[in-house]
């Protein structure tokens, strides 16, 4: 595990495991932040695949909301956001867990793994290694097509577009892809977040975003943490949003 280790921190310096992390920051909600975790509504903005399972939070914080789609962007968007809002016990508190997650071989190579029950390496995260194939494609310039069959992929594509040069010209186009995906997912959720302000039953919504880092089956995940943060929800400035459902029923009641 040692030597796993140190090449999880070649890439990833301020990397923990996945229960480290889980027993530090519930340890911090509780004792630190006087939070009452029966009362704590857990969501997460995490990529769909099966193996995202690095923190136990959950064993603590039950009900999870789940934001994410591929590649971890908070696909549930507004509607999803206010839903949770309005979903938070009397009393308590949001806390939101999100970010991408990347593989990693026994040998420390990037964007691949082996999973559980197989034999061969694969992708992850998955949705977005494909996306970086296609950026990489040199033979066309390529465009995603919408799709109403693989809408999220497209939309994660368009996402990480804008840096393609970013992407491409670093030393790890695997790693530096990840990075952008950490840097949208964060910006997506404080903008969702600020947009749906006056929607929250509580004072204060925890922040915890980071890198996963997936490793073989007899390994324990690591998490790279890249922020921490209290949100005072009477403090966030507005973000209105510009749809017409904010004044119905159905909406006040999702």
């Amino acid at each position: 595990m040692k030597e796993l280790e140190a090449l999880v921190k070649a890439y990833y310096p301020k990397m923990k495991t996945g229960s480290e992390v889980t027993e530090t920051y519930l340890d911090f909600l509780k004792n630190e932040y006087n939070s009452d975790l029966s009362k704590m509504l857990f969501a997460t903005s995490l990529c769909c695949d099966d193996i995202n399972v690095s923190t136990d939070f959950r064993r603590v914080l039950t009900r999870p909301f789940s934001m994410g789609g591929l590649g971890g962007l908070p696909f549930s968007g507004f509607t999803g956001m206010v839903a949770y809002a309005h979903h938070i016990p009397d009393g308590g508190d949001a806390f939101i867990f999100y970010g991408p997650h990347i593989g990693m071989t026994d040998e420390g190579k990037l964007g691949k793994m082996r999973r559980p029950g197989q034999k061969q390496l694969t992708n992850s995260c998955g949705a977005l290694m494909l996306a970086l194939q296609r950026l990489q494609q040199e033979n066309e310039v390529y465009v995603p097509i919408n799709s109403e069959l693989d809408y999220q992929q497209t939309l994660l594509e368009r996402t990480v577009m804008p840096y393609k040069h970013r992407i491409l010209t670093s030393a790890n186009p695997e790693k530096e892809i990840t990075d952008v995906a950490y840097e949208e997912i964060h910006k997506k959720l404080n903008m969702l977040i600020r947009m749906s302000r006056k929607e929250f039953r509580c004072d204060r919504i925890f922040l915890l975003g980071g890198v996963i880092v997936n490793t073989s089956p007899e390994y324990e995940d690591a998490v790279e943490v890249r922020n921490f943060e209290i949100v005072d929800t009477n403090e966030l400035d507005d973000a209105v949003p510009s749809f017409s459902i904010l004044e119905s029923e159905a909406f006040k009641n999702l």
